[in-house]
Order: C-alpha cells, then structure tokens, then sequence
C-alpha cells in the first residue's frame, strides 16, 4: 500500500524560503515519477513540478521556474520541494503524488498524500 507524507508546510513571509519533504513508502512497481501539485483555496489544483524516478529528469510550471528546486533521495525514499522567493499567490495546500507518467498534469498520478499547508504573507 502507497503512502506519502508531506511535511515542511507553514508561514512564511514573501520572499522567504521553505523546503517540503515527501516520504514515500510502498511504492508501486510501474511508478516513474513523483510529483507537486497545490491547490489553493476556489482553484483547482494544478501541478508544480515533478520528478522521473528512472534519471532525475524534472519539470516545473511556469511560474514557479527559477524559483523552486525538486530533489530526490532515493536512499531516505524522499522527494524535497525548495521553495525560494515565495509569492502571496504561492499560498496553497501542496501535495506530493506517485506517477504512472512523467507528467504535470493529475491524469497521470494515482496515490496522494494528504497535504501541507504553505502560507506566504506579511
């Protein structure tokens, strides 16, 4: 059984950093990526960036390019998300997922954590 637990959530005032972890355990054999999705309250959730199990490959949306960093260690099971120059529209609730595919978009994921919240004000 899949489980993810994301940690590293919080406040932080804009311009500040934070750094999320996913722990995974029970990972399926067809997985190829884990990946960060947010959703912020009245949107629909969207992807971040992702992670290709097989060579590190990444991809990030647009508008968080330059500004955050995904990282795996594969020893600890765990995918970190760094966050850097956070923005007010960065508030969300993040989740980690596991991919079937190297995607950003939800199709593509089966198994999710339950989230971490990441508020980003003055």
């Amino acid at each position: 059984q899949v489980q993810l637990a994301e940690s590293g959530g919080g406040l932080v005032q804009p311009g500040g950093s934070l750094r999320l972890s996913c722990v995974a355990t029970g990972l399926p054999w067809n997985y190829h990526a884990i990946g960060w999705f947010r959703q912020a309250p009245g949107k629909e959730r969207e992807g971040v960036s992702s992670i290709s199990i097989s060579d590190g490959d990444t991809l990030y949306e647009e508008s968080v390019k330059g500004r955050f960093t995904i990282s795996r260690d594969n020893a600890k099971n765990t995918v970190y998300l760094q966050m850097n120059s956070l923005k007010p529209e960065d508030t969300a609730v993040y989740y980690c997922a596991t991919g079937r595919v190297f995607v950003l978009q939800e199709w593509g994921y089966d198994s999710w954590g339950q989230g971490t919240q990441v508020t980003v004000s003055s």
